[in-house]
């Protein structure tokens, strides 16, 4: 559910911990956790929180986009998992979805489409029919990365949501070629 001020202090009270002050605490747990178990369920924590606008601005406040990012490059299918899913719920955003560009994520939600993970798949599908526009679709758009699409566009005996999702942005990315 999408938050704002009013209910932001219902929910947290007089006293209470501040959205901003509870999402660094996830950041610097994340940061300082050693074990993989517990990394992989504070990302997924900050992805969930990537959903919703009222977030975006703590998000990009504290970096958390870029440590989505950086999560996509680890050996751990799990932190993958969450960081492509991270930047899936938060690139409807156009400042978002500038921050990752800006930051070398296209060729990293692009290989996220390789992925043995359905959920990664997924995520990446999505965030690429967010983030594609006039300004990085040359990168985006590649024959490789239509071509890997247009696999999953046909594939509906394989994955009803791949097939969707890929059809959603071959009709909203290549509707006019």
């Amino acid at each position: 559910m999408f938050t704002n001020n009013q209910r932001q202090l219902e929910r947290t009270g007089r006293y209470g911990t501040s959205r901003l002050q509870y999402l660094q605490e996830l950041v610097n747990q994340f940061q300082n956790a050693s074990e993989n178990e517990t990394k992989e369920k504070i990302l997924a924590n900050l992805a969930n929180f990537a959903y919703d606008p009222y977030n975006y601005n703590f998000l990009r406040q504290l970096n958390v986009l870029e440590l989505f990012l950086d999560c996509i490059t680890e050996p751990n299918e799990k932190l993958i998992e969450f960081g492509v899913g991270g930047i899936c719920n938060c690139c409807v955003d156009p400042v978002n979805a500038a921050i990752i560009t800006g930051a070398g994520g296209i060729p990293l939600i692009i290989q996220c489409l390789s992925s043995p993970v359905r959920n990664t798949v997924n995520y990446a599908l999505g965030a690429l029919y967010y983030i594609c526009n006039e300004s990085n679709k040359e990168e985006v758009l590649k024959p490789e990365v239509v071509d890997v699409i247009k696999r999953y566009a046909a594939a509906e005996e394989v994955s009803v949501s791949f097939s969707n999702l890929a059809k959603a942005f071959l009709d909203k990315h290549l509707s006019g070629n």
